[in-house]
């Protein structure tokens, strides 16, 4: 294995009503280097997202990836491949220091968010915290508290991005787009105002979550678990299935008890980082099926 590798958070998408727009950095993290695969990590063919990134960044040899990021789950696994596969490339062919660099940072999310078809994800990934992402560039939203962020995975149940979007209207009436760019808004001035009492309704969607929810109904009952057990605010994360929650660190572990027994639970922190260079790998997550194409 590289003396370095890049290790990538992975993301919740789609927060509250900021569909295709608001993403969440998370604390559970994926690597990824260029040489032969140890220590848990394996190779990736062309095939994988990673892979496809790498190459399109100009990367050579053998690429490798380990990661606890679960597949189809709506964590954002493919956008954080994506951002791992260009940021290795482009740490191979400038050095590690090259991240620190936002020219390299805007070539990543340009190639991700055209290979992802949209921005959410990869920007969350790539800048870390809690970002607005638009075609006209990424503004990191400042943050007033230090939550926990429960996730809530189904056992079984997974999802394909591209046939949920499938069940989308592709047009919505006024009150709806208003009912959500207020609740949009309202989510951004709550996290830096420190408000939490205004997160609830601030997460609140009428464009997607619904219809998403009707699929995986076991996913609707742990976003409302969450709620009366006393979280913040609770969303479908990316297209689902998974749940997110934030809450008040010290309630984490009641939340997390009062979740569906059909699921497991992840106590995450919001990652402020984004996509990093490290002298050495150190992800001891469980790895999830990081070879699939």
């Amino acid at each position: 294995m590289t003396e370095w590798v890049v290790r990538i958070p992975a993301s919740s998408a789609n927060v509250g009503a900021g569909f295709d727009v608001l993403g969440m950095a998370l604390g559970l993290h994926a690597e990824a280097g260029v040489g032969e695969p140890a220590g848990g990590a394996v190779a990736v063919d062309e095939r994988h997202p990673a892979d496809v990134a790498f190459r399109r960044a100009g990367g050579s040899g053998p690429l490798w990836m380990r990661s606890p990021i679960p597949i189809g789950r709506g964590l954002g696994f493919s956008g954080a491949a994506r951002v791992g596969g260009a940021a290795v490339a482009a740490v191979q062919r400038s050095g590690p220091s090259a991240l620190d660099d936002p020219a390299t940072r805007a070539e990543i999310l340009a190639l991700t968010s055209e290979l992802e078809r949209h921005a959410d994800n990869v920007a969350a990934s790539i800048y870390g915290g809690v970002v607005v992402a638009t075609d006209r560039g990424v503004v990191q939203v400042p943050l007033a508290f230090n939550p926990m962020v429960v996730v809530w995975v189904p056992n079984t149940a997974t999802t394909s991005t591209d046939h949920s979007r499938g069940r989308l209207s592709d047009t919505v009436s006024r009150a709806d787009a208003v009912f959500n760019v207020g609740r949009a808004a309202m989510f951004v001035a709550a996290c830096a105002n420190g408000d939490v009492a205004a997160l609830r309704a601030a997460t609140e969607d009428r464009l997607h979550q619904g219809v998403r929810l009707e699929l995986v109904p076991e996913s609707a009952e742990a976003l409302e678990a969450a709620l009366d057990a006393g979280a913040w605010a609770s969303w479908l994360s990316g297209s689902g299935p998974t749940i997110a929650a934030l809450c008040d660190p010290g309630r984490a572990e009641q939340i997390a008890a009062a979740l569906p027994e059909s699921g497991h639970v992840k106590l995450l922190r919001i990652d402020h980082e984004g996509v990093v260079a490290l002298g050495a790998a150190t992800v001891d997550d469980d790895v999830d099926l990081v070879a699939a194409g």
